[in-house]
């Protein structure tokens, strides 16, 4: 699998990096997304330790890693941030998590926090209350948007108002190995490809429908899922708000 990483945004000194094809063999294809803002980065869903080693490579060809002011986590998965130890070592960075996660984070790090290391993982932690927060970047900010039990009881999505651009996680993932850098193109055809995962692993309509309308404020241009294709364009996120509000999954299946 050949690694891509495409530009989105570049405009006022307001980068949007779309990082893919990072995990070869038996591990989960997984994308990462960067802004960065004024000389500050974020690093969105960074994954384990199958991505740490080529993301970091390629993350320091854009940015100084010192300057990675943020790590963002969607969730608590292994796919999603089992990486952290590294992050923590090797930049300054804060994690940035739903509040429910907080205290499990220290299980993946317990050569930080205990033995040589020694230190406290408090002061690199920002919690997230239930209703999302804003979160400061440079001269802008990110969004913590609110997507609880789709597909973890404490989830949040990320928006970044300048670029239009909504970070989704689990929504909107889909198995397009090779081809994750490549837009949806046509969504009849793609709904086959993420309908088993999500019937399986997003709790319920209720929680879909309640996340549409959260999403639906928003001016989201372009929506990129951790896993499978970006969905490009107004017209393309529309469609998937469309097929996702009626999802029936999780509870409602049994």
């Amino acid at each position: 699998m050949s690694q891509h990483v495409v530009k989105l945004y570049d405009k006022d000194d307001h980068v949007c990096l779309f990082v893919t094809g990072l995990v070869e063999g038996e591990g989960i294809p997984s994308n990462q997304f960067v802004v960065v803002d004024s000389g500050e980065a974020a690093l969105f869903d960074p994954g384990g330790e199958l991505t740490y080693t080529p993301l970091s490579i390629e993350l320091a060809k854009h940015v100084s890693l010192r300057s990675l002011r943020y790590v963002f986590a969607s969730h608590q998965d292994p796919d999603i941030i089992s990486s952290l130890p590294r992050w923590l070592m090797h930049t300054d960075c804060q994690v940035v998590t739903s509040r429910l996660w907080a205290r499990f984070l220290p299980h993946l790090v317990s050569g930080f926090v205990s033995g040589k290391m020694n230190k406290s993982l408090s002061n690199r932690m920002i919690e997230l209350p239930d209703k999302g927060d804003k979160i400061d970047l440079g001269m802008s900010h990110i969004q913590a948007v609110p997507a609880h039990f789709l597909h973890s009881v404490g989830n949040f999505h990320f928006y970044d108002p300048l670029s239009k651009i909504l970070f989704s996680g689990d929504v909107g993932a889909a198995v397009t190995p090779g081809d994750d850098h490549r837009p949806v193109e046509d969504m009849a055809e793609h709904i086959p490809r993420m309908a088993g995962f999500h019937k399986r692993y997003m709790a319920s309509n209720r929680a879909c429908r309640h996340w549409v309308e959260t999403v639906r404020r928003l001016d989201v241009e372009m929506m990129l899922p951790q896993h499978g294709k970006p969905f490009m364009g107004k017209k393309m996120v529309t469609e998937f708000l469309a097929w996702f509000e009626t999802l029936e999954c999780g509870v409602d299946l049994l």
